[in-house]
């Protein structure tokens, strides 16, 4: 298998895990603490990070690279669980996830500023239209309500994809899952203190759910899905492996309908589907 086939391939793979993480973090946040729920996934993930670099003995992250890790730490370990964590007190996972469309332009833009990589025109027409689709579904709908879970989504969407392309760079030189656990690692002395403190008193109130969503989160959104995501865009590069987040919601969608039991609207699909369709336009056009 060449390197471009294994890289969609992984890429596929994370898109796939990361589809059911708001979803799992709807439930989680529902008895949980939003700031727990961030620290208690990054602290979980991070020590199974820690046990995986010991029994492979893995070399330490030459200093060059540790200003970059600790940009991926701070983004996916602590900013971007903790923006989508916030958010989904105010808005639906159905409706968040519409966000997601938004994730392959800010992708391709920072594979752009940090990972060197060049597109065609129409790319970027093609990435832009799936953007305004988004934001004009956005004003449609009851601002009033959810302006403030708005806003964060949409700065969760902007971290994110300055945190893949640094880490897809990172992935290059070290190694996919090299990355997300040397970045978990970095960010536990500080995750681990914060989740003891905001710890719940009372345990007998959280339910089913929101554990099997706390598990989710920690082991497959915040290590397994890294895994394979990193190594995708290392492989078959930032920009196009990236537009395969274009099934996320789609994915997310399903799940949201079916495992919430949430309502999803004819408007939602119909935006969804047509910002998948600008996204793979903008695939095709791809460097």
């Amino acid at each position: 298998m060449d390197r471009i086939t294994s890289g969609w391939i992984n890429g596929f793979v994370g898109v796939l895990i990361f589809s059911a993480s708001l979803p799992a973090t709807r439930a989680a946040v529902a008895d949980f603490n939003p700031i727990f729920v961030t620290g208690a996934r990054a602290s979980i993930a991070a020590l199974l990070g820690v046990a995986l670099l010991l029994a492979f003995r893995e070399k330490r992250p030459a200093r060059s690279d540790l200003a970059s890790l600790f940009v991926t730490a701070l983004g996916v370990v602590v900013r971007f669980p903790l923006l989508t964590a916030l958010a989904l007190r105010h808005i639906t996972s159905a409706h968040s996830i519409v966000f997601i469309g938004l994730l392959p332009l800010a992708t391709a833009i920072f594979g752009v500023v940090r990972g060197g990589e060049r597109m065609k025109p129409l790319f970027w027409l093609f990435s832009c239209m799936g953007s305004l689709l988004v934001a004009g579904f956005a004003l449609t709908q009851n601002l009033s309500a959810s302006v403030t879970g708005d806003l964060l989504m949409f700065a969760a969407i902007v971290v994110c994809g300055l945190d893949y392309a640094e880490g897809a760079r990172l992935s290059r030189t070290l190694g996919g899952w090299q990355v997300i656990c040397w970045a978990l690692v970095l960010s536990l002395p500080i995750m681990l203190p914060l989740t003891l403190y905001v710890m719940p008193t009372d345990w007998q109130n959280v339910g089913q759910p929101a554990w099997i969503g706390l598990f989710y989160v920690s082991l497959f959104s915040m290590l397994i899905g890294f895994i394979f995501w990193y190594r995708g865009l290392a492989q078959g590069g930032i920009a196009a492996v990236g537009q395969l987040q274009l099934l996320q919601p789609f994915f997310g969608l399903v799940l949201a309908a079916t495992l919430l039991h949430e309502t999803v609207g004819w408007p939602m699909i119909v935006v969804t589907v047509a910002v998948i369709l600008c996204v793979a336009g903008a695939k095709r056009f791809a460097r």
